[in-house]
């Protein structure tokens, strides 16, 4: 389970600090695509092997199928750690998740979230208030303690 939060700039070059924690979690070789509410999500090839054999199930007669497969299969590229535990992050990648330099990574659950620092703090922000109904409402009917 990828749990925690970390803050690390992205260079330059486009090379981003991967915490140790994640690194060993995630293993050497993984997947980094486009997320969803603008952020990237981090796959280990394990999960990543388990949401394409999900993706390959649904029917490509359907529009909103091919239209989530384009945009979640072609900004996927594999990546590995250097010797400094950073990756390479594409151009079109930064430019999607809009990161200029500071980047928040985030461990959810089976994968992580790399984000714009600003966006993901505008997030939070935003949600705040509203997080004790939201759980409300997701977990109506679980056998939950809280």
């Amino acid at each position: 389970m990828l749990i925690g939060e970390y803050h690390h700039n992205l260079d330059e070059k486009g090379r981003l600090i991967i915490p140790s924690k994640f690194r060993d979690d995630i293993g050497n070789k993984f997947i980094v695509t486009r997320g969803l509410d603008g952020c990237l999500f981090v796959y280990a090839m394990n999960e990543w092997n388990n949401i394409i054999s999900k993706l390959k199930q649904l029917p490509f007669t359907k529009k909103d199928a091919r239209t989530f497969n384009r945009f979640f299969m072609s900004g996927a590229t594999v990546c590995e750690f250097d010797k400094q535990g950073r990756i390479n992050l594409p151009s079109s990648l930064i430019c999607y998740a809009g990161i200029k330099k500071e980047c928040t990574i985030i461990g959810v659950n089976d994968r992580l979230e790399i984000w714009a620092t600003d966006k993901f703090d505008s997030l939070i922000e935003e949600n705040l208030d509203a997080i004790s109904d939201v759980a409300e409402n997701l977990f109506e009917g679980f056998d939950i303690v809280a």
